[in-house]
């Protein structure tokens, strides 16, 4: 029982001073061509997801397309007549 209390605080403590040792680690300052090539990859990113949402929106209207004309198909429900539609009589 001893044990497992003692393994318990070392594994406590270390996740203590890992995260306080991670936080002191500064960040790098970026030179230009880092900068540069940081930006093309972002730009090269930006025009995937653009390339993706392009091909997600021809996907869906295809499957749209395809849904109206199975539809089309079958024989359309007429829609019931309502009491709101028909004038009350006095």
């Amino acid at each position: 029982m001893k044990t497992g209390k003692l393994f318990v605080a070392g594994v406590l403590a270390f996740a203590l001073s890992a995260g306080v040792a991670e936080a002191k680690i500064p960040v790098a300052p970026m030179d230009d061509a880092a900068k540069a090539k940081a930006e093309e990859t972002k730009a090269k990113a930006a025009e995937a997801a653009k390339k993706e949402a392009e091909l997600l929106a021809k996907s869906q209207d295809r499957v749209a397309e395809r849904y109206k004309k199975s539809q089309g198909k079958a024989a359309p429900a007429k829609p019931a007549k309502t009491a709101a539609a028909k004038p009350a009589k006095k």
